[in-house]
């Protein structure tokens, strides 16, 4: 199997839906999926877990399922964080080098990174996410990387996103309880940004909208530049209950009302279409218009186009965001609602697919706005692994076998050369292919997501 040892794996626990997804970084360097499994979402409100075992028997249908899709088992996975604890701030660092003389290197940046997760924060919060926005060197400004110039005083502008310890320690032990570990969390709407958004709309300027069940997630971009994240505590749930409370109709048929029949400008709605749904326990069928159930999703829809409104102002890019604003999440296929949020904010408005990076591989069913957090999860991670694995070639030498080897097999993998001893089948597709290119120090790498004794494709 050519992609056996070059896979991600990440997990998406959302308010409505739980997602397993699994796939690779193809040759052209685009994504492409080979497993995706979903269920409902059961334990999780707000992107907070409420209930560890029923969502822990929700995330184990997921992953039982992909893996029977692929053939092999997860070993670890990225998972996603939301909630309405998550909060960021601003904050400037600063390091004194020891000479002029000498370059700027990648352990420089990385030691003034460090030194922002030593910043003090509230008592039960920690950092999730430390994001460079830009760098001074010396008296010059505005240096995106300062790796390679001369400078004896390195600066730079953070974006850092705090949350709260107990909640993703819920996370982490409803995914460990699963068999799996989670190699690291990423903040959902970082995840969201990396699926739908393109580079050039990154450096004009725009604002993610990501419209889930629970939650609304909000990330700015501009100059290339994350500026701003904010997570608002609601979402499509909130618009499905005002549909059961103002109808007077049980939860399911408000769903299907949402999504079939609904539409986000009650203007536009038909005057002479109705629809009747059946009564609570034998009573009369309701008969509910179009118009009527258009105005009560226009009301509530506006209040949370507004607080993400709110949101971009206090990010200071409002009148920056020359791509506009780009609505995704499965919320966002709410009909006409690009045009209400264009009405409310002003600004171009279109829905964002998670096809940015995808392959021509990737099954279809993935290319939806409520699968972008799940893909991005996947892009991010590619990332982070990366990142970690490049610099200087000894600190690389170091850090990747620690990633490798977490448990008894993967240490006697790092102590042999022959990975097939180490395999109690002696299969021989079971021995580490020899990778070729500049892929091949990545590659191996990603080995530390999936168990020793997994049976290949």
């Amino acid at each position: 199997m050519k992609y056996r040892n070059n896979i991600l794996a990440a997990i998406d626990i959302g308010t409505t839906k739980i997602v397993t997804i699994i796939g690779y970084i193809n040759e052209n360097g685009r994504l492409d999926v080979i497993g995706m499994a979903k269920s409902p979402s059961k334990g999780v409100r707000r992107g907070l877990v409420l209930n560890i075992d029923e969502a822990v028997g929700a995330i184990r249908t997921t992953v039982d399922e992909v893996q029977k899709q692929v053939g092999f088992q997860i070993k670890q996975a990225f998972v996603g964080i939301a909630g309405q604890h998550i909060k960021s701030i601003r904050n400037r660092g600063y390091i004194n080098r020891d000479s002029y003389d000498t370059e700027i290197t990648l352990a420089d940046t990385e030691r003034l990174l460090a030194d922002m997760y030593k910043i003090p924060i509230e008592l039960g919060e920690e950092i999730i996410h430390v994001l460079p926005q830009n760098y001074i060197v010396d008296s010059e400004t505005g240096v995106k990387n300062p790796v390679g110039m001369f400078g004896k005083r390195l600066e730079a502008n953070f974006h850092i996103v705090i949350g709260d310890i107990a909640s993703a320690r819920n996370i982490e032990r409803c995914v460990d309880r699963v068999g799996i570990k989670v190699r690291q969390m990423i903040l959902e709407p970082l995840a969201s940004s990396a699926a739908v958004l393109s580079d050039e709309e990154k450096e004009a300027g725009v604002a993610l909208i990501d419209i889930g069940g629970g939650t609304t997630d909000i990330a700015v971009f501009y100059d290339e530049i994350i500026r701003h994240t904010a997570v608002i505590p609601f979402g499509g749930n909130v618009i499905t209950k005002d549909i059961m409370e103002g109808c007077a109709i049980l939860s399911k048929y408000a769903e299907q009302l949402k999504v079939q029949f609904g539409s986000a400008l009650g203007d536009l709605a038909q005057d002479d279409k109705v629809v009747t749904v059946p009564g609570i326990n034998g009573r009369e069928p309701k008969e509910i218009s179009f118009k009527s159930l258009a105005y009560i999703i226009q009301s509530r829809m506006e209040e949370i186009i507004d607080s993400a409104l709110f949101e971009l102002e206090n990010s200071g890019c409002m009148d920056k965001l020359s791509a506009g604003i780009v609505l995704t999440g499965g919320g966002s296929l709410m009909r006409n609602l690009p045009q209400l949020v264009k009405f409310r904010s002003g600004m171009d408005v279109r829905i964002g697919y998670p096809n940015e990076k995808l392959g021509n591989d990737s099954t279809g069913e993935v290319n939806d706005p409520m699968y972008s957090t799940s893909v991005g999860l996947l892009l991010n991670g590619y990332d982070i692994l990366t990142h970690s694995m490049s610099g200087e070639k000894n600190r690389m030498q170091e850090e990747v076998p620690e990633f490798v080897s977490d448990g008894e097999d993967n240490r006697k993998r790092k102590e042999s050369k022959n990975e097939k001893a180490e395999r109690p089948d002696g299969d021989e597709e079971a021995e580490s292919p020899k990778k070729t290119g500049k892929m091949r120090n990545i590659i191996n790498g990603f080995i530390g997501f999936f168990d020793d004794n997994s049976t290949p494709m």
